[in-house]
């Protein structure tokens, strides 16, 4: 019975041959077991649901163009991080710089052999998912509910980190306390325990978000070591102007 092949799709998983459910034999009687696989199948549904969803399938190392040096390196520097992620180092990957470089193609081609390989992972672009929990933080069990799986899942990849715009002076912006706070909150607890990984993408470099909020960059920084992309603010890095 186990041998016999299911017909889930997504994921494919050795213990339950991709039926979603084993068998045991216990004290004569033949018993069903829910496989793990639910856990990692339900992500990749989740994923394939949120904005990351449409380019799970289209953004993978394989279809990533590497045109120039930093592209290669780009490249190169992403594919060496999956393969340590995947052995549970507990490293980190920052991707910051200049919009339309590619540095969301990359998290994602990341993010979704991580996946593929039965780590539980989730995505979040930042401002959207601030807003919903700030908007929870006197309900005690909702915003546990919303915080608690960033903080201790597989693979957490935030998205757009800290974009707040520039002041009426040009300066960017600070985030708020409450954003900031919140940041914190969720980058030390995974900070705190080795074995999470955790992808930051920004337009802001490492070193402008060191300048924001030390704390919380210089824990992106020390876990990231020799996984960040800073990526230089030029126009000739955009490549989705160089389309068409």
């Amino acid at each position: 019975m186990n041998d016999k092949e299911g017909r889930l799709k997504g994921y494919d998983c050795k213990k339950c041959n991709n039926k979603g459910y084993f068998y045991t034999v216990e004290n004569e009687l033949i018993c069903a077991h829910e496989c793990e696989c639910k856990s990692i199948r339900d992500d990749i549904n989740r994923i394939k649901t949120s904005r990351l969803g449409a380019s799970l399938e289209r953004c993978t190392f394989s279809s990533f163009q590497t045109p120039n040096a930093l592209t290669r390196r780009m490249k190169e520097l992403g594919e060496q991080f999956t393969a340590e992620a995947k052995k549970r180092t507990g490293k980190w990957l920052f991707a910051g710089g200049q919009p339309g470089s590619g540095k969301t193609h990359i998290c994602t081609a990341i993010t979704g052999e991580l996946l593929r390989s039965g780590l539980n992972a989730r995505y979040i672009i930042w401002n959207d998912e601030s807003v919903k929990i700030k908007a929870n933080i006197l309900d005690t069990e909702t915003y546990a509910k919303l915080v608690d799986p960033l903080k201790y899942c597989d693979v957490l990849y935030i998205d757009d980190f800290f974009r707040t715009g520039f002041d009426d002076n040009g300066e960017r912006k600070k985030p708020s306390s409450a954003d900031a706070r919140l940041a914190f909150e969720i980058i030390n607890q995974r900070y705190n325990q080795n074995e999470l990984i955790t992808i930051v993408s920004s337009e802001l470099s490492l070193d402008e978000i060191i300048m924001l909020d030390e704390g919380i960059g210089s824990r992106i920084k020390e876990r990231a070591e020799g996984f960040i992309m800073n990526i230089p603010n030029k126009s000739d890095y955009n490549y989705r102007l160089q389309k068409g």
